[in-house]
């Protein structure tokens, strides 16, 4: 999907080389515990499996001597809830030890409600988010409790749940229970569209909307928020970085008070950049300013 890799890279022994210069060590063990993290010399893991996303089955990662660690999942609990460059200003590090990064949906709808929230007040909402198929779901129609969830990925347009908007409210608190939200999953490998509604407590227009989403992201949300007034398609957000990008043309406003925005987002490559500044701004916390991880 993203193309190939420039870099030149080999395994040797029980490490990745890249390039002939930089190595990586390499373990293979089915659960945290089972690793030991301090032969590695790692103060940071970011958790990617998908597969430990709550406090006691990521615990074995601060028994073996981790200082922090960053989920790449929604933790429901016990972990400080991180979209970068909205309200990562909250990470203290004699606090935080367990983070969350959200997810990639929640990345994209955070600072389209920051700017919108901030600016003109969102009484309520929902979103649907056009999202590309991911490895959870099934190639062909097999056994599954979700009978939706049960059909090929690869020949229908499938309804799912989405927890990204409810997400927000750990962000906004005083958005419990005024914004829901609805997946899509489509047969595309990447780059994927969040449809956001808002009723806002302010009058407004679509012009005000697009102004208010273009300077936050010429300023205090550059590099996180975009904002495009060309007629471009999914495709043309492929390895795009930033978490969120606003289609200016599709931006609409109803009756003054309601607000339809349209965010495009590569799904990976955006979301795994944020997790890159998440780990950077954490290290940079640590005393040793140790950048090793898992």
């Amino acid at each position: 999907v993203h193309g190939r890799w420039t870099k030149g890279v080999e395994c040797i022994d029980d490490q990745v080389v890249i390039d002939q210069t930089h190595t990586v060590s390499f373990s293979d063990n089915p659960t945290p515990g089972e690793t030991d993290w301090a032969a590695f010399g790692c103060d940071i893991v970011l958790e990617c499996t998908g597969k430990f996303k709550t406090p006691e089955t990521i615990q074995p990662y601060f028994d073996q001597g981790i200082k922090k660690v960053i989920v790449a999942a929604p933790v429901k609990e016990g972990a400080l809830n991180i979209v970068y460059g909205v309200n990562d200003d909250l990470y203290d590090p004699a606090q935080h030890d367990l983070l969350t990064a959200a997810s990639c949906t929640t990345n994209c709808l955070a600072p389209v409600v920051k700017v919108i929230h901030e600016n003109l007040g969102i009484v309520h909402g929902s979103i649907t988010t056009i999202h590309d198929v991911t490895n959870t779901q099934t190639i062909v129609d097999s056994p599954h409790k979700d009978l939706r969830r049960a059909r090929s990925c690869l020949q229908s347009l499938i309804p799912t749940s989405t927890g990204s908007a409810t997400a927000i409210t750990m962000i906004y608190p005083e958005l419990a229970g005024k914004l829901n939200g609805i997946a899509v999953r489509v047969p595309l490998l990447n780059a994927s569209l969040t449809d956001c509604v808002f009723e806002v407590a302010q009058d407004t227009d679509a012009q005000t909307v697009n102004r208010l989403i273009r300077d936050a992201s010429e300023t205090y949300l550059a590099g996180i928020l975009g904002y495009e007034e060309r007629p471009l398609v999914s495709a043309d957000y492929l390895n795009d970085s930033r978490s969120s990008i606003i289609d200016a043309g599709s931006t609409m406003v109803i009756d003054k008070r309601q607000v339809k925005v349209l965010a495009w987002y590569d799904n990976e490559w955006g979301y795994v950049c944020r997790m890159v500044d998440l780990a950077a701004k954490v290290a940079q916390s640590m005393p040793s300013h140790s950048t090793s991880g898992a």
